[in-house]
């Protein structure tokens, strides 16, 4: 057993009372990689924002579960050697589908998990959710719990179509199950092509698609029913199109690729939504300075001269996110 707290790593409790409190949302960002990590840390470093390492089933299979434990670990120290004397940093499992997967990743020094029951029948969910909460608050441990369903793709989490969260339903999920906080859906998606192009309007100058509004009416009545819980959003990278178009220009092929305007994602961070989930961006950067590399250095084959400015690139995106859209910065 590997307590979080030794590694230097703290749970989301108080990180998200100070959000709420405060009207900002706290980045999520996912890694599978040392360079991924490096620019999530150098970033919250630089803007002094506290941030969660998301790691997602398949990233810990990717990554190896015993390396993460100590890239966590070297986490902490590296932040503090950028001068980030007191580093606020969670180490979160995104979409737990079992309770032995969140177990094992609590036994390992995740400061927090989440429990996806979501596609479970309602009291199959509370009772898994339940379970997981058990366990983890032994150990100081923080749980996220999920109601509502995301559509998209992401790694191996797949939904056909969205269910938005029923608001009537979210004060007896969160009372029989324990969960600090609630991932909800309210029109957010999982991968970079969130929306089919029937789903959105055409701009009629720019020609690009204009994604359909986040249901903020149901944000709004969950806010009423659970005044001051930490809320977050799932799927919610913005698909920047200046890395699509990029990488469109050098041989890619996302042709309609989409995400939440960043304008609706300021307004739900002043909401009671204090986690934002970012992780399609962060692969958009990092592909579009390789691919751009590849094509205007052929000859090139040394991993650092294409990983370096995939990193830089990917430094760019999370200080953007974390000052213009979340507003988390200098909150640590």
């Amino acid at each position: 057993m590997i307590n979080y707290k030794d590694l230097g790593l703290v749970n989301t409790r108080e990180m998200f009372r100070k959000a709420v409190d405060g009207g900002y949302a706290i980045p999520a960002f996912n890694f599978n990689n040392m360079e991924q990590l490096q620019a999530i840390i150098m970033a919250a470093a630089e803007t002094k924002s506290p941030v969660i390492l998301q790691v997602s089933k398949g990233a810990r299979q990717y990554a190896n579960q015993t390396l993460l434990r100590y890239m966590a670990e070297g986490a902490v120290e590296y932040a503090k050697e950028l001068g980030w004397e007191n580093p606020q940093i969670v180490l979160h499992l995104d979409h737990g589908d079992a309770f032995e997967t969140c177990k094992s990743c609590i036994d390992m020094g995740f400061s927090s998990v989440m429990i996806d029951g979501s596609h479970l029948p309602y009291d199959e969910n509370v009772a898994l959710t339940k379970k997981v909460v058990d366990y983890a608050h032994q150990f100081d441990v923080t749980v996220e719990g999920e109601l509502g369903v995301l559509a998209g793709v992401e790694d191996e989490v797949s939904a056909a179509e969205s269910h938005y969260t029923k608001p009537e339903e979210v004060v007896d999920f969160v009372t029989k199950t324990g969960c600090d906080s609630l991932a909800i859906s309210i029109g957010t998606s999982h991968g970079a092509f969130k929306f089919t192009p029937e789903q959105c309007t055409l701009d009629p100058e720019t020609g690009r698609l204009v994604p359909p509004p986040l249901a903020f009416d149901v944000l709004s009545e969950i806010e009423k029913q659970l005044p001051g819980f930490p809320i977050v959003l799932h799927g919610s990278s913005s698909v920047p199109q200046d890395e699509v178009d990029t990488i469109n220009k050098y041989g890619g092929a996302l042709k309609a690729a989409v995400g939440i305007p960043e304008e609706q994602l300021r307004k739900a961070s002043k909401s009671a939504v204090c986690k934002i989930n970012i992780d399609s961006d962060s692969r958009l950067a990092m592909t579009a300075a390789v691919r751009e590399v590849f094509a205007n250095k052929p000859a090139e084959f040394d991993p650092r001269k294409y990983l370096g400015p995939a990193r830089d690139n990917m430094k760019k995106l999370y200080i953007h996110k974390i000052k213009e859209v979340l507003g988390s910065d200098n909150k640590a």
